[in-house]
């Protein structure tokens, strides 16, 4: 089954609404600067309200870019993270250094094309992957470490998940989409921000029908629906 991603969460009433809906990751922003970024403690107000539901409790994941490993870990312990996702220039030893599964965040160039590119993003990816990173693919958009609403070439994507690499598709991803693309890339699972908000905002109506229409467009495709 296809994993659900809603990311940007900024209070409890939202992630219960995304947990509810049936998410699988709640994603929360403490990188410096960004709009949505909220507190450690903010974070494990929402922590904490998600984990009292009846439902079953998405995996809880801190967002960061390029900072000290050890306020990465203190935000983990902190919040009871169950993941982090490195959004900026992070390698493998930074990866290993941090104290929980970690996602990271490849970065896709808008020219990339399918089949010349492909190679050296399988290469990218497999090389997080060996050190157990799972991993996002997402739009590059200079000087924004993700969040943009901005999505690359599908059949890139889709060729890499052709080749067998397991992967989170992120970037321009809307309720209205997100079962197209799943059709074209046939990811592991499929991340959004911006795609379920409106102005600006969390919309809780997008969020159940982002979480819907990738479970039906999954299921269409490995004909359990």
């Amino acid at each position: 089954m296809i994993r659900v991603k809603i990311c940007g969460i900024g209070n409890p009433e939202d992630a219960c609404v995304a947990a509810e809906a049936g998410a699988d990751y709640i994603g929360m922003v403490f990188v410096p600067e960004r709009h949505r970024r909220i507190t450690p403690d903010d974070a494990r107000d929402i922590v904490n309200a998600v984990r009292t539901l009846d439902a079953p409790a998405p995996r809880m994941v801190g967002l960061f870019a390029d900072q000290p490993v050890e306020e990465v870990n203190e935000v983990v312990a902190h919040c009871a993270l169950d993941a982090v996702q490195l959004c900026g220039q992070e390698g493998v030893e930074y990866a290993a250094a941090v104290d929980c599964e970690v996602i990271k965040v490849v970065h896709v160039p808008a020219s990339y094309r399918a089949p010349d590119d492909v190679p050296q993003l399988a290469g990218r990816v497999q090389e997080y992957a060996e050190a157990g990173c799972l991993v996002t693919l997402d739009r590059l958009v200079e000087g924004i470490q993700g969040g943009t609403g901005q999505s690359f070439n599908l059949e890139v994507a889709g060729s890499l998940s052709s080749r067998g690499v397991s992967f989170l598709l992120a970037g321009g991803l809307t309720p209205a989409n997100v079962g197209r693309a799943i059709s074209i890339v046939r990811p592991w699972g499929v991340d959004v921000s911006s795609g379920v908000e409106t102005i600006g905002k969390k919309d809780r109506r997008k969020i159940r029908r982002f979480v819907e229409n990738a479970r039906h467009a999954d299921a269409a495709l490995t004909g359990s629906a």
